[in-house]
């Protein structure tokens, strides 16, 4: 199935002179929710994953799905001030100003292999943030998959050398 022809275009949103990428008809569409989470989690079916994790809020709607494919757990990455018990925390730079993700220090036990599923990457600020995270609990970041990849922007860059898989580019 052809995801990128389900992905609605919105010119100008959330401001001008951006072109958001909406995948809300791909989740409403029961093939090609299927397919993107299939896509996510299949080039991963070998490398025996512990825990997906997702960043709030649509990678929450793609991971614990992932999670689920790959009998794994699912893990939430929150903003701050959302998780009950004690966190670790990440700042990372938008392009105006800072962000900050947390995730339950508990959350991955040291080893425990990680994949970390989001909807996009464009900067890849959210994504390494995500990965730091990941390395403060001590686990073992195996990959990230994305189903949308912005490839202008580069933002792959920014994260650690392991397998990416991003399931459409623009």
């Amino acid at each position: 199935m052809d995801l990128k022809a389900l992905i609605r275009d919105i010119p100008n949103f959330p401001k001008p002179g951006i072109m958001f990428r909406d995948i809300t008809p791909v989740l409403a569409d029961p093939q090609g929710l299927k397919t993107a989470i299939e896509g996510l989690a299949t080039p991963f079916l070998a490398a025996k994953i512990d825990y997906v994790l997702g960043m709030e809020s649509r990678g929450f709607i793609l991971a614990a799905p992932v999670a689920q494919f790959l009998g794994c757990g699912f893990v939430p990455v929150r903003k701050p001030g959302k998780l009950p018990a004690p966190t670790f925390g990440v700042e990372y730079a938008l392009e105006y100003g800072t962000d900050k993700l947390e995730i339950h220090r508990d959350a991955i036990a040291p080893g425990k292999r990680v994949l970390i599923v989001d909807d996009v990457i464009a900067t890849g600020g959210t994504a390494a943030a995500t990965a730091k995270l990941v390395e403060l609990t001590q686990g073992e970041l195996v990959g990230f998959g994305f189903m949308i990849e912005l490839d202008f922007i580069n933002g792959r860059r920014s994260l650690p050398e392991v397998q990416i898989v991003s399931l459409v580019h623009y």
